[in-house]
């Protein structure tokens, strides 16, 4: 018995003509090029340790890769378009070079960085943290390159949203938020959409743990649903620990977020998420 079965949402995302199977669950593999994220920052930051780290999450069964080179850790320093441009387009040549036919994500807010990314690197997927909200032209590239997104909550930007964030039913806010924006994309044609709950965006401690408690409300949008908790401190601040040590805590929470719908794993240790996976399957088939 597959995740979706129940959960009454597509089991496909076409990529480039090319139908990936999201019956069971998937690994996106984290490739940071910042050198401020929370967790990897500047680790990833020549040739040979980009294109090491892309080999070992492919070999440990990743099924995407997902390229970041704006910071969205709270507080994060804004960086200009073309900042992000330059780190984002050296890596994306390098690891197409190596690996042409592996699924590719950008992680962007910005839509001319999509536009660019998918017309010159044939990126496959645009993760999008903002949902449109910092581009008000994000969803109309989108649909002008027919490429699946990612959709994700987030109250304010990643340089205000933990100051002080309230909400009256965040579970409510949050689906409401996503249903919304599912609306104007199939208004537009696009409907190879996936919603990310966006934990520790604009959530405090107790937001996030309520969220994860009733995600499988999540459901009501009939879509797949990616989720980013690896190493957050919504990990380690409640253990007392840091982001290093929060792999344990990270695996707990991934297995949560399988028995109540996920879709997608977005994660910095592959082999730890896919072997959740295995073993959350394994339980499934009985």
């Amino acid at each position: 018995m597959s995740v979706n079965n129940y959960l009454n949402k597509p089991t496909t995302i076409n990529c480039n003509g090319h139908l990936i199977d999201i019956s069971e669950p998937r690994v996106m593999g984290i490739l940071n090029v910042t050198p401020d994220s929370f967790f990897d920052g500047g680790k990833c930051n020549n040739q040979v340790a980009i294109l090491s780290k892309v080999k070992q999450m492919l070999g440990e069964g990743a099924d995407i890769i997902d390229i970041g080179a704006y910071s969205s850790r709270p507080g994060a320093q804004h960086i200009t378009f073309q900042e992000e441009w330059e780190r984002l387009a050296s890596v994306l040549e390098l690891v197409r070079k190596d690996h042409p036919d592996e699924l590719l994500s950008v992680d962007t807010f910005r839509s001319e960085i999509a536009k660019r990314a998918v017309r010159e690197f044939g990126v496959d997927i645009i993760n999008d943290i903002s949902a449109g909200e910092m581009d008000e032209n994000m969803f109309a590239t989108i649909a002008e390159l027919n490429v699946p997104c990612i959709i994700m909550h987030m109250k304010g930007t990643p340089q205000n949203m933990q100051q002080n964030p309230v909400y009256n039913d965040v579970v409510f806010e949050v689906i409401d938020f996503l249903a919304e924006k599912k609306k104007q994309l199939s208004l537009m044609g696009v409907h190879d959409v996936i919603v990310d709950p966006g934990f520790g965006f604009g959530k405090t401690l107790e937001h996030n743990y309520m969220l994860m408690n009733r995600l499988d409300e999540m459901k009501l949008l009939e879509l797949p649903m990616l989720v980013g908790i690896s190493r957050k401190s919504m990990i380690y601040k409640l253990l007392g620990t840091t982001a290093e040590e929060a792999l344990n805590g990270t695996t707990a929470l991934n297995m949560m977020a399988l028995q109540r719908g996920a879709n997608i794993l977005r994660v910095h240790d592959v082999k730890e998420a896919k072997e959740c996976i295995r073993i959350f399957s394994k339980v499934l088939a009985g």
